[in-house]
């Protein structure tokens, strides 16, 4: 019994792969005979349906492909036409996916004048009278009429150490890299407060290219406090030294002396 199906399966499979004139048929129904382009291939379904594939010739479709579904019940009954669609192909231009509007603003979006609210369910923010794993955040949230609504959760905590640590001022910078000396070290390097104490800070030199932002404590560049230059002359110096200044003027062989 198994046999029979096998052989019942492939002659149906064959029926339908040889059917590429009934589908160019629905297609050209749909469409017209103008903008259906070549057979380009086929894409097996089930047992008893196949798609058949054909290139788009309509204007401003390059690379799409008309897709017409080809099905038998058995390998006696004839080939039906289930679906005729079309849809893009591998080289096929197509609009980016589409992204939620609240997800759509990135960091550095924001100008002056624009509002953009937090999420009531936001998982980087917690209540501010949730106890919290950071002293400092729960020292805030319980000073009495000075606490905040929410203060940010311990996920969000660490979204943003992880962005910190590899953005533009984290250890692994070109600028970090090439530093003498680390953020850690330095007399302009301003801790933060909490669990974020022990790697992050503010840099405070107007002259670093970090100044105002967070830092790693790993990061570096060449205004670091600590760093000394030995200053010496650009000009090598010789051991002997000819003063210009002082020019012995000696007569030319045959001229006699000035007043002879």
């Amino acid at each position: 019994m198994t046999l029979l199906l096998t052989l019942d399966d492939g002659a149906i499979r064959q029926k339908l792969v040889d059917a590429v004139e009934p589908a160019r048929a629905a297609a050209v129904h749909d469409a017209g005979v103008e903008h259906v382009g070549e057979h380009v291939g086929v894409e097996h379904e089930d047992a008893v349906s196949l798609t058949h594939l054909f290139d788009s010739a309509l204007p401003g479709y390059r690379g799409w492909r008309w897709s017409v579904t080809v099905a038998a019940a058995g390998p006696d009954d004839p080939v039906t036409v289930s679906e005729v669609v079309l849809r893009p192909g591998p080289d096929a231009l197509v609009a980016p996916r589409w992204v939620p509007w609240e997800r759509r603003v990135r960091p550095g979006d924001l100008g002056v004048g624009d509002i953009f609210p937090t999420d009531a369910d936001d998982t980087r923010l917690v209540p501010a009278y949730l106890d919290s794993v950071d002293a400092e955040v729960t020292e805030t949230a319980h000073e009495l009429g000075l606490g905040r609504v929410r203060v940010m959760s311990r996920h969000g905590r660490e979204e943003a150490a992880t962005r910190w640590h590899r953005g533009e001022f984290g250890p692994r910078s070109d600028m970090a890299r090439s530093a003498p000396e680390v953020c850690g070290t330095c007399a302009f390097y301003l801790r933060l407060g909490g669990s974020l104490r022990s790697a992050f800070g503010v840099c405070g030199n107007e002259f670093a290219p970090a100044d105002g932002h967070v830092v790693h404590a790993e990061y570096g560049c060449g205004a670091h406090s600590e760093i000394e230059v030995e200053v010496t002359s650009s000009v090598p110096v010789a051991e002997l030294v000819y003063d210009d200044s002082l020019l012995d003027m000696e007569p030319a062989s045959g001229e006699q002396p000035a007043g002879s």
